[in-house]
């Protein structure tokens, strides 16, 4: 197959400044390519990566982006802008166009707009359904189909199919030293629920939970996704005189790794409409056996069994924050529980692992294009 890759308009592939997004294909792209498929990665440019490289059997194409800008409305503008240079760089010939931008898949049109595979990423708001023409609407969680469902007319519910996130990283034998930290991973952003986190930690440490200390890493920048520089420091000043500790932004996998390996329990606490459709970072901390505690939205419940593998609290609680320190209380007075659900939590690493993902993505772009007659002949050469 001839797969092209479009990735959006802000953040550079390799991810060396984060982005689920761009982490997931990033890893995705090189898989499909070991798989023998042809891969065209186009992504933003970066000042460190050329304009066109081939790593690992992607070919690389980078075009100018922008930084995120803080209006929504200039977020979309730019975004247009970018998607009708990403086009102009698509291949001649290519039999699947995989995007997560808003405009790609409306500007794609005719036998082009066919072989589009849109990754839905975010709580759609109305855009559905002017894609109505592509080949698949792919929701990376049962919530994100449903969602989609609620935007198209019955007779396009085949268009929609449901593709996991996987865990974005090789998974290492690492020296696991559990030490008493709570975790969390992300953009410092209001809707993460950043705030609620860290008056859930004052409630604990007026509780005299003892020894456990929190972590808190991710950017706080508008550019990067974040809050903004008054939201940080609203954070920082409800932190005095608690043991937490800010780490700032981490895109290293193997900086990251660490802090995941040595948590007892990553806490995400997203708040409703923060338009999260299948958060990574939880799926990465399981994976180093991190316990997870997240709210009870509906993007969580495809790979978090509550009391099974993890744990939910009632962020519609009329005491949110109550609430959460209630459940992260339970597991840090019960070593046992938390050992146990440790175990459980690693099991993501079967199900959710790249090369699993890659084939199910693959299953799912032969909705778009059929098997060949080479592809049916084990002994036929891969038909790219």
């Amino acid at each position: 197959m001839r797969i092209a890759i479009i990735q959006g308009a802000f953040l550079p592939v390799p991810p060396v400044r984060g982005g689920a997004v761009e982490k997931i294909w990033y890893r995705m792209g090189q898989e499909f390519a070991a798989m023998g498929h042809e891969v065209v990665h186009i992504s933003r440019s970066h000042a460190d990566f050329p304009a066109k490289e081939n790593v690992n059997g992607v070919s690389y194409v980078r075009i100018p982006g922008y930084e995120t800008p803080s209006s929504l409305l200039k977020l979309k503008f730019l975004d247009l802008i970018y998607s009708i240079r990403a086009i102009k760089a698509l291949p001649e010939k290519v039999d699947i166009i995989v995007t997560n931008t808003f405009w790609s898949p409306f500007l794609l049109r005719g036998e082009r707009g066919k072989k589009v595979y849109v990754d839905v990423q975010r709580v759609p708001k109305g855009q559905m359904k002017f894609y109505l023409h592509v080949g698949v609407l792919r929701g990376c969680s049962p919530a994100i189909c449903e969602a989609i469902i609620k935007e198209v007319t019955p007779e396009c519910h085949h268009l929609i199919s449901y593709v996991p996130n996987p865990v974005p990283f090789e998974i290492k034998t690492l020296p696991i030293r559990r030490e008493k930290t709570l975790l969390f991973v992300g953009r410092l952003h209001p809707e993460k629920g950043v705030h609620v986190l860290l008056n859930a930690f004052r409630l604990l440490a007026k509780e005299q939970v003892s020894g456990w200390k929190l972590k808190i890493i991710g950017p706080s920048s508008f550019e990067e996704g974040g809050g903004g520089a008054a939201y940080y420091q609203e954070l920082r000043q409800l932190s005095t005189g608690m043991n937490v500790e800010w780490i700032g932004p981490v895109f290293n996998d193997e900086e990251l790794i660490k802090y995941y390996a040595e948590a007892g329990i990553f806490c995400y606490p997203a708040q409703e409409g923060s338009g999260d459709a299948a958060p990574v970072a939880p799926r990465e901390a399981m994976a180093y056996g991190a316990v997870p505690v997240v709210s009870g939205l509906g993007c969580f419940q495809d790979f978090i069994q509550n009391g099974e593998n993890g744990a939910y609290y009632d962020h519609t609680a009329d005491d949110q924050v109550g609430a959460l320190a209630q459940v992260l209380s339970a597991l840090m007075n019960d070593e046992t529980r938390l050992k146990w659900l440790s175990k459980q939590a690693i099991k993501v690493n079967t199900e959710y692992a790249i090369p699993v993902i890659a084939r199910r993505f693959i299953d799912d772009f032969r909705k778009i294009y059929p098997v060949s007659q080479n592809d049916k002949n084990p002994s036929a050469s891969v038909s790219v």
